[in-house]
């Protein structure tokens, strides 16, 4: 389907808040454990993380479960090293945390599926075409309605652009099985937004 760029634009958005002087303050301030820093880091990035969380999640109330755990262990251990940007960092740090948490509760339970299930997805460019004109809400919510194992490859394929090699390492599966949840996942968005796109025409 569609590799999202919203991931680049959130962070340009966050990088353009963020001088590169203001960043480097910001950091040594959380390294070195002051609340302000806390503070100001939780401010700029809270809102932006908990999307992620839900994105994952697909429920409110966890996600922001999910956004308070990552942000301890965020305070607890900063750990950032400048490899990347921090914006990046603390994404990498939400989706572990999200992820965790799918484990601990049991959700990865039907991450194998069968061939005959995945029918073919219908016109997927024309789709991709009508998933690009929602608004990012409506897709997003069209996200968290997956099951857990389909929404859980499609946000790392799609958002985190992870290799299906890298999905089975992460989630401890099968390469097949990446690949078929992300199938899985395409046919229903395809047919969710073909829904809803003939509903709002009709309207």
């Amino acid at each position: 389907m569609l590799r999202l760029t919203d991931k680049r634009r959130e962070e340009a958005s966050v990088k353009r808040a963020l001088t590169l002087e203001n960043e480097i303050e910001l950091i040594e301030g959380c390294r070195a454990g002051k609340d302000s820093a806390r503070k100001e880091l939780y401010t700029l990035y809270s809102k932006q993380m908990l999307a992620v969380c839900y994105r994952y999640t697909g429920d409110m109330d966890a996600a922001h479960d999910v956004l308070h755990d990552g942000f301890i262990k965020i305070f607890t251990r900063f750990t950032f090293r400048g490899e990347c940007a921090l914006s990046t960092w603390v994404t990498r740090v939400m989706v572990t945390q999200a992820i965790d948490y799918l484990r601990r509760k049991h959700r990865f339970s039907q991450l194998v599926v069968n061939e005959e299930q995945l029918p073919d997805v219908q016109d997927e460019a024309s789709v991709a075409e009508s998933g690009s004109r929602l608004s990012e809400e409506v897709l997003m919510a069209f996200v968290a309605e997956l099951p857990d194992g389909c929404r859980t490859v499609f946000n790392l394929y799609v958002f985190e652009e992870k290799s299906h090699k890298e999905i089975a390492e992460l989630l401890h599966i099968k390469e097949h099985s990446s690949t078929s949840q992300l199938h899985r996942a395409k046919c229903m968005l395809a047919k969710r937004i073909k829904e809803y796109t003939e509903y709002e025409r009709k309207r």
